[in-house]
């Protein structure tokens, strides 16, 4: 019987759906629906493949989520990658497989070879960061898929060719980071397409031609770097559309043109950086617009015209480079209105006219270099209001007058130039009682008199060609002094190959004049004295009993060892602020109010033969020498029944553990520590180049730096300290604290400077990192340490630190690291570092951030000769 029709269609869709299945399920059909690997399987697989995780747990490949660097979604699909060790090839990663990743960070990751076409597949990516790497080739046009992108940095690579205009379809970028790679060709006009931009920068590159004006379209623009490259033409009018930039950067181009008078409405600008070009024509008025901008450079460029007095609407300015101009005209008296100017520099200029009295008011000013102009006239006595002032160069101009005395009043200056000019009469004493000078050259004017004795402590004096009378101060140093005051037609002296000198009337009446003046204080000091202690019996005995203990030199006697036993109250604990190698500090108020510190040996301690040599070489070495970054030992007592040592007080404790508290490594900004690192290596460099013989200290760490209450820098702990013999080995048992010992210590048993040198930059980088460096300088033979940037072992408990300090910070870290050096012969002499801190400072190029500390070591074996021996 023939089955119904609904039974025969049945009958026919089964046998028609077998027909069907069997091509699905024939065993040779490459594809299995049933044994097909899921989206996420296919993710791990694809991340174990690439080798990268090869420490992870790969048993499983369902558990990628938890290997290192990788994040995922609810649903265990990979969303972020971050990975920053050593990985490879890029292409090792076949990125096709993570469609949901929104973040890929391999920044400092050893990449090489070229930026995978597989990218273009990210259509979900926001995030991309490339950078510090080897990556090589062009930028792919797959990237132009990249729809969400926000974040694009490829910067610190080797990345070639042309930026593709394709790019501009990427309207969600804010950051457009392609720094210091190999692109050429133009900025593409299509740039204007990215609204969204927040960052661009170009820098470090070729790129050539000029800046397109559609740049003034990207109105979001807040940091516009564009340095280093080969742009030329002017700088277009429309950059004045980009009302919210912060920081401008056109420095080292081939710029020309005159800056344009719409630079006036960025009034949101910060800094303005357009140095190391050829612009030319003036500097517009509408730059007193700009009273927002802390650093204004430009520098090595053609300018001309004056110096617009609009220029002193610019009340939050720091630093100032004209530097290396053809500007003319006089320095506007509304100079005086920069108060927080920090560094001036108009040097090699046109200028004339006299120096402002106003340049007074500006009371900030750590450099000022007026050098290598016309100006005329004298050196208006204001300068002397300029407190903080340490460098100070008005050499080459036409200066008359005298030297004001007023300059004595500058207690910080390290360097003074004043050579070459007019300036007439004596040389003033005051000059020498200025504890920082190191520096000062008045040579080539028409000074006349004698040299003041007060110029021998400074450490290198110029004085040739002048046309200065009397005798050469006994105490200069010979090394120096014989050179650097030869020409001087009426000089004369009984060393140094100079004439004798002839007893004119003159010097007699001088001579009788110098000793009568103070012998007539004497005799009537003596006779006021006298009258003193008949009518004030009464207070004789408590001046007596409390007498000046920092005026008696190993004193012994009953009345120092009373007033410190009262004061300590027989050395009770609570007045003990510490334990050194080989003995108690105590902290005491004598009975006039003088706080000092007190290093007691112990009775114990005073019995080993060890910790007595330490205290009689601390004594012997403390008490020959005298620097303003070296503690001070007003006293010591050798009794008997006490041993001690008495010093002056450092309110802030020890470097070290200021470092080790937050609260308090956060008053240590950098321009203190910049000083503290200063401080510490003019201190070594007296002992080791001043001191006859050279003192080695041989325990320089951040427990042995101490600090006032202005946190200034203090050099103690002399208990190892080592007199130089250059007739004998100097071969000693190692001493020290682990971590700054130099290392050939370990095997060659011998002291020398350079030992203290290797101990200085561990030191200094201590400073620099807010912890002992000792991971990082095990690591830094490595490929990634070799690929950190500076800013990046930065105190990060700090703000990143303004570009005047950033140099400094640039200068020492590349010190530091010549300090380190593995080969004693190849570190610097202390000497020579401290001539580094006072030469002119050249602006780095480069901020901070953009400094590798591969560039650091290479920029160390760049350093001026005298670093070496």
């Amino acid at each position: 019987m023939a089955p119904s029709l609904p039974i025969a269609m049945v009958l026919l869709a089964w046998s028609t759906s077998i027909l069907f299945c069997g091509t699905y399920l024939d065993p040779a059909t490459p594809f299995v629906r049933a044994s097909e690997p899921s989206a996420l399987q296919l993710e791990a697989k694809a991340l174990l493949k690439s080798g990268w995780w090869k420490s992870a747990n790969t048993n499983n490949v369902s558990s990628g989520c938890k290997w290192p660097g990788i994040t995922c979604n609810a649903g265990g699909s990979v969303t972020e990658i971050r990975v920053a060790y050593y990985l490879g090839e890029m292409s090792k990663l076949n990125l096709s497989f993570f469609p949901n990743l929104v973040r890929l960070d391999l920044h400092k990751a050893g990449l090489q070879g070229s930026i995978s076409v597989e990218i273009g597949t990210l259509s979900k990516l926001t995030y991309l960061d490339l950078s510090h790497n080897n990556l090589k080739g062009e930028l792919p046009l797959s990237l132009t898929n990249l729809a969400q992108l926000v974040v694009f940095n490829v910067s610190y690579n080797q990345i070639t060719g042309p930026i593709p205009a394709s790019l501009s379809l990427l309207i969600h970028l804010s950051h457009f980071v392609l720094y210091t790679n190999q692109i050429n060709g133009f900025i593409p006009l299509e740039i204007e397409k990215l609204s969204n931009l927040s960052i661009l920068d170009l820098g470090g590159n070729m790129l050539t031609g000029p800046i397109p004006s559609t740049l003034g379209n990207l109105t979001n623009l807040k940091y516009l770097y564009l340095d280093s490259n080969q742009i030329n033409d002017s700088i277009p009018p429309e950059i004045g559309n980009l009302k919210n930039l912060i920081y401008l950067l056109l420095t080292n181009n081939s710029l020309n043109g005159q800056i344009p008078s719409t630079i006036g409405h960025l009034t949101n600008l910060k800094g303005l950086n357009l140095d190391s070009n050829q612009i030319n024509g003036q500097i517009p008025s509408t730059i007193g617009h700009l009273t927002n901008l802390e650093y204004l450079s430009l520098y090595s460029n053609q300018i001309n015209g004056q110096i617009p007095s609009t220029i002193g609407h610019l009340t939050n300015l720091e630093d100032l480079f004209l530097y290396s101009n053809q500007i003319n005209g006089s320095i506007p008296r509304e100079i005086g209105n920069l108060k927080n100017l920090i560094y001036l520099d108009l040097s090699n200029n046109s200028l004339n006219g006299q120096i402002p009295s106003t340049i007074g008011h500006s009371t900030n000013l750590s450099y000022l270099s007026l050098s290598q102009n016309q100006i005329k006239g004298s050196i208006p006595i204001e300068i002397g209001n300029l407190k903080s002032l340490s460098f100070l160069n008005l050499a080459h101009n036409n200066l008359i007058g005298h030297i004001p005395t007023q300059i004595g009043n500058l207690h910080s200056l390290n360097s003074l130039n004043l050579s070459h000019n007019f300036i007439s009469g004596e040389p003033p004493v005051e000059l020498g009682t200025i504890d920082k000078l190191l520096f000062l050259d008045i040579s080539y004017n028409n000074l006349t008199g004698n040299v003041p004795n007060s110029y021998i402590s400074i450490k290198s004096v110029n004085l040739s060609y002048n046309y200065l009378t009397g005798p050469v101060p006994t105490g200069f140093d010979r090394n120096h002094t014989r050179h650097t005051l030869i020409g001087n037609k009426y000089l004369c002296g009984d060393t140094m190959g100079f004439p004798p000198c002839k007893n004119s009337i003159v010097t007699k009446v001088k001579i009788f004049v110098a000793i009568a003046i103070p012998l007539g204080f004497l005799v009537l000091g003596g006779f006021l004295m006298c009258r003193c202690m008949v009518k004030e019996t009464q207070f004789e005995s408590i001046e007596t009993k409390n007498g000046n203990l920092f005026s008696i030199w190993n004193y012994d006697g009953q009345i120092a060892y009373e007033d410190i036993i009262e004061a300590t109250e027989d050395f009770d604990l609570k007045y003990c602020i510490g334990t050194g190698g080989y003995g108690s500090v105590y902290k005491a108020k004598l009975p006039g109010g003088k706080v000092i510190a007190l290093k007691r040996l112990h009775r114990l301690e005073a019995e080993n033969p060890t910790f007595d040599m330490s205290f009689r070489n601390e004594v012997k070495v403390l008490t020959e020498i005298r620097h303003r970054n070296i503690i001070k030992l007003h006293g010591f007592c050798l009794h008997k029944r006490c041993m001690f040592l008495v010093y002056e007080y450092m309110e802030r404790g020890s470097l070290f553990c200021i470092l080790n508290s937050d609260v308090e490594a956060m008053e240590l900004d950098w321009s203190k520590r910049v000083n503290i690192i200063k401080g510490t290596a003019h201190a070594l460099s007296y002992l080791h180049h001043d001191c006859i013989p050279a003192i080695v200290h041989r325990d320089i760490t951040s427990n042995n730096i101490l600090l006032n209450n202005k946190l200034e820098a203090f050099v103690s702990d002399f208990g190892t300290a080592k007199l130089l013999d250059p007739d004998s080995s100097n071969q000693t048992l190692v001493a020290g604290t682990y971590g700054y010992i130099a290392p050939e210590l370990a095997y060659t048993m011998k002291v020398t400077e350079k030992c203290d040198v290797y101990s200085f930059g561990v030191v200094a980088l201590e400073i620099l990192m807010g912890i002992h460096p000792t991971e990082f300088m095990t690591s830094l033979s490595s490929t990634s340490s070799q690929n950190m940037m500076l800013h990046e072992i930065l105190d990060q408990r700090l703000p990143p630190p303004n570009h005047l300090v950033a140099q400094d910070i640039f200068l020492i870290a590349t010190i530091a690291f010549a300090c380190i050096h593995t080969k004693p012969k190849s570190r610097p002499t202390m000497q020579c570092v401290t001539q580094e801190f006072l030469s002119p400072m050249k602006s780095i190029a480069k901020p901070l951030h953009a400094v590798s500390l591969r560039q650091l070591r290479n920029q160390e074996m760049h350093m001026v000769a005298c670093m070496r021996e």
